[in-house]
């Protein structure tokens, strides 16, 4: 995946002993990874987690994430992704830090 996008980064997982392919820049995956696939869509339930992804990723192009309401909005789309993942946070725990931190 590396070799092929010419991006990312390569770093191991201890929890399930396997290697994971990264991409953190946002200019990278709104310009090479989200355009890939949106062209040749994942068939499987990781699908509606790449559309919830590149939505947050537009709206953080858009500059959406710097407003308290835009900030709470992509926390709460981010929440939706991988239900079955482990979390450290939910996502009303971030938006009521959000909040006491505003006033």
């Amino acid at each position: 995946m590396q070799h092929y996008f010419g991006c990312g980064t390569i770093r191991p997982d201890r929890s399930d002993r396997t290697l994971k392919w990264e991409v953190r820049s946002l200019p990278v995956l709104t310009a090479l990874i989200i355009p890939h696939f949106e062209a040749y869509p994942l068939l499987s339930g990781k699908r509606c987690d790449f559309e919830l992804f590149a939505h947050i990723c537009g709206r953080m192009e858009r500059k959406e994430h710097l407003t308290p309401t835009g900030l709470q909005e992509i926390v709460r789309m981010a929440a939706r992704m991988n239900p079955s993942g482990k979390r450290g946070y939910c996502a009303a725990e971030i938006i009521n830090e959000l909040v006491e931190m505003k006033a």
